[in-house]
Parts: C-alpha cells; sequence; structure tokens
C-alpha cells in the first residue's frame, strides 16, 4: 500500500464512515468456534451486517472514499471543490470594497452575517437537518469565530485603509498559517518538501505585499495580521469538523449559531451608522454574504473533509492573484507589473505542494 500524503491525512481526524466490524454468527453451524474476522471486512456505522464483496448494496456512502483506490480521487475531487470556494473568495475583498460605500464596517459585517445566516438556517431547515450532537459544539464555536465573526470583521475594518491589492497579498499568507495551526492542532508531520513549498509561496506573498505598499506597514495590516490568525483556526477546525459532519451542517450550524449577535449587531449597527443603498452596495453586500460567506465555504469546508487542511489550504495560494484581477476588472486599480511574476511563482509553488509526498 501507498504511503499517505501526511498534508492530507491528519492524523486524529476520525472518519466514522469506516469501522471495521467482526462476523456475526447466524446460528448453530458456528457454535464450534468463532469465525474468523477478515481484515478488509468493513461497515458504515448504522449499516446491520458486514460488508463484503458479494453483499448486497453499498458498504459506505457514496462521498465517502474507500479503503483501496479511493483516496487519492477523492483528493484529487477536494482539490477541485477548493478550486472554486477560492474563486468564490477571491471577490470577498472586491465586494466588501463596494459594500463599505454604502455601509458602514460595523453595518456591513453584521449584514453580512445576518443574511448568510438566514440563508443557511433555511438550508438546514428544509433538509430537516438535526442539531449537532455536543460532541461539536466546540469545533462549530470555533470556526464560526474565526470565518464568521472574526475574519470578515477584521478584513472589512482592514479596507477602510487598505487597497483592495495591498490586503489580498497579505492575506496569501493564510495557507501557511493554516497549515501551521492544522500542524500543531492534529499532531501531522507533513514532510520537509511541503514546508518548504509553503514557505516558498508565503515568502512570494510578502514580498509581493511589500513592494505593493512600498515597505511601510499600515494599520490595515494589524486588522489583516488579526484576520490571518482566527481565520486559519476557523479553517481547521472546520476542516476537521467536515471528516464528521456534511460540510452544510458545519458551515450552516456555524452562521445559524452567530445568528443573535447578528441580529443584534444589525440593529445597533443601522442606528448609528448611516447607509447608502446603491447598487453597488447592496451587489457587494449580497455576495459577501452569499457567495463568499455561505457558498464558498459551503465549498471549502467540503474540500477539506475530502483533500484534508494542509492539503486544501494551499490551493488557497492562488487567491491573492485572483482577486488583483477583479481589483483592476471591478476597481479600476491599477495593476504593478510584478503581478504575473508573483503568479508565476505562487503556481509553481501550488504545483509542488500538490505532488509532496510525506
Amino acid at each position: 500500500m501507498r504511503a499517505q500524503n501526511s498534508a492530507i491525512d491528519e492524523p486524529g481526524i476520525a472518519d466514522p464512515a469506516w469501522t471495521t466490524a467482526p462476523a456475526r454468527d447466524t446460528g448453530p453451524a458456528r457454535a464450534a468456534g468463532p469465525e474468523p474476522v477478515r481484515a478488509t471486512a468493513t461497515t458504515h456505522p448504522g449499516a446491520a451486517g458486514p460488508s463484503h464483496p458479494g453483499a448486497a448494496g453499498p458498504s459506505h456512502t457514496a462521498d465517502r472514499p474507500g479503503p483501496t483506490g479511493g483516496t487519492e480521487r477523492a483528493g484529487r475531487t477536494g482539490v477541485g471543490m477548493a478550486a472554486l470556494g477560492v474563486v468564490f473568495f477571491s471577490l470577498t475583498f472586491p465586494a466588501t470594497d463596494w459594500s463599505l460605500r454604502g455601509f458602514g464596517p460595523w453595518t456591513a459585517t453584521a449584514m453580512r452575517m445576518l443574511l448568510a445566516g438566514v440563508v443557511a438556517g433555511a438550508a438546514l431547515g428544509v433538509r430537516r437537518v438535526p442539531l449537532p450532537a455536543r460532541r461539536h459544539w466546540a469545533g462549530l464555536a470555533i470556526a464560526a469565530s474565526g470565518v464568521v465573526i472574526g475574519f470578515p470583521l477584521l478584513t472589512t475594518l482592514a479596507l477602510q485603509t487598505s487597497t483592495t491589492s495591498h490586503a489580498a497579498v497579505v492575506v496569501g499568507l493564510l495557507p501557511l498559517t493554516t497549515a501551521v495551526y492544522s500542524s500543531l492542532r492534529t499532531g501531522a508531520r507533513p514532510s520537509p518538501a511541503f514546508w518548504g513549498a509553503s514557505l516558498a509561496g508565503a515568502a512570494v506573498v510578502v514580498a509581493f505585499a511589500l513592494y505593493q505598499s512600498g515597505g511601510a506597514p499600515s494599520v490595515g495590516d494589524l486588522f489583516l495580521c488579526g484576520a490571518l490568525l482566527v481565520c486559519a483556526a476557523g479553517y481547521a477546525e472546520g476542516g476537521k469538523l467536515a471528516r464528521e459532519l456534511p460540510a452544510l451542517e458545519v458551515i450552516g450550524w456555524a452562521l445559524v449559531g452567530c445568528l443573535p449577535l447578528a441580529v443584534v449587531g444589525s440593529a445597533l449597527a443601522l442606528a448609528y451608522e448611516p447607509v447608502t443603498l446603491t447598487g453597488q452596495a447592496v451587489a457587494g453586500l449580497a455576495w459577501s454574504a452569499l457567495g463568499s460567506q455561505f457558498l464558498g465555504l459551503l465549498f471549502w469546508y467540503r474540500a477539506m473533509g475530502l483533500a484534508g487542511v494542509s492539503r486544501t489550504s494551499q490551493v488557497q495560494l492562488a487567491q491573492p492573484l485572483l482577486t488583483l484581477v477583479w481589483a483592476v476588472l471591478l476597481l479600476g486599480e491599477r495593476l504593478t507589473p510584478a503581478a504575473p511574476a508573483a503568479a508565476l511563482a505562487v503556481l509553481v509553488c501550488i504545483v509542488v505542494v500538490q505532488r509532496t509526498r510525506a
């Protein structure tokens, strides 16, 4: 059997869809002694009996990787979903910039949570999803604190003083911070080549950020650094949960859990911050809530559940360059000549990371 990529399969993340089970004694003919347990017999937790090549019905759910040959296929599917999530995320900063043209930062953040939470609650209600088990509450709380509250608020505050392009390249460090947090949290030990490629990609992002800002950090950079830390925790904890729960339940319950705070925050923010309803402001708020906060994270957590936190996080190295393109097309910002070189270097790092083996 091939060695598994430590960047994909972090230890300590259990997959409940795969558990070994002994063969059942079905009659007196087996009274002479217990039947030996076959190492290849597997069953779903809710199955009535063991699964074997001749059993009627599948032995696992359709969206779970099989014990032989399915892991790599699931990893490729996860990377594809991660790429789709990154496309959604790449529009977050331009959308936030648009929303700030009509809403204050606290209003934009609270309304973003509120709209996404209502949609998530409706989706969970239609599917009649039961409440999560108590053992999942702590992980959901950390995920919500990072991706529903902390990251949106801190980046929105940062964009009051930072350009979209500058914020995009600083937040490009997120894949590395996510990998570090995940490694510390789960005990995973990615290979030296994995860390080398990740650090190289991060170095490219830092160099590009310093070039864009002229080497002088701003107040917005402090907000962005804080956003990196809380979002890394939210990604890693949510990705861990996505190995046990469907992605809709992970991001759905994280958003629904924040609804009381979103309602109170929206009411207070609307009372103290002026609002100017324009097409751009409304479109920006709608995308940041539905595209980034809900759909983007739905694809992202599904990807982490399939491919692992560390491997998925590296796909996000491409996000800053995509955001720069949107900044030029949607916001009219001027793109520096260094962007194509940075894009090529980052893409090379992604290829190296994806091909790295433990």
